[in-house]
């Protein structure tokens, strides 16, 4: 059976690094939240604020990592868990953003929102990275808010 836990940033940037897909650990957050098993951590989730300053209004926070070890209604459970947290810290909305290859199931799952396409293939501008920090698609963005 799994359950959420406490967790330290320290702690879910090392999950992050060992296991994510195609991002690496994050500089600051709001709050993480883990998954167990019971023996081992299973998930992080690692909150902050948006990446992008238009929605960095106060009332708003992002999912800036999800990362699991493909353990069964994980990823649901992180992010039903941070939406919870959010709304008890008093927060009016969540957003987060997965690659259009992938399908959202769990974000669905969870009573997120699709809202769309979002962002571009990559960084631009002057402070655009030299080598892509993550795979070169369009990202979909779901947000969960207080009805």
């Amino acid at each position: 059976m799994l359950e959420i836990v406490p967790m330290t940033l320290r702690e879910a940037n090392a999950f992050v690094e060992q296991n994510h897909r195609h991002h690496g650990p994050v500089a600051g957050h709001k709050f993480s939240i883990g998954l167990s098993d019971g023996e081992r951590i299973v998930g992080v989730a690692i909150i902050g604020r948006p990446v992008s300053r238009h929605l960095d209004d106060g009332w708003t926070l992002e999912v800036n990592r999800l990362c699991t070890d493909g353990s069964r209604n994980a990823c649901s459970m992180l992010y039903a868990a941070a939406w919870r947290a959010a709304r008890a810290m008093g927060y009016k909305r969540l957003v987060t953003y997965i690659l259009e290859s992938e399908n959202g199931a769990s974000l669905r799952a969870a009573g997120w929102k699709c809202v769309g396409q979002a962002g571009g293939l990559r960084w631009t501008g002057r402070r655009r990275p030299e080598v892509d920090l993550y795979p070169a698609q369009m990202k979909i963005r779901f947000e969960r808010t207080a009805e």
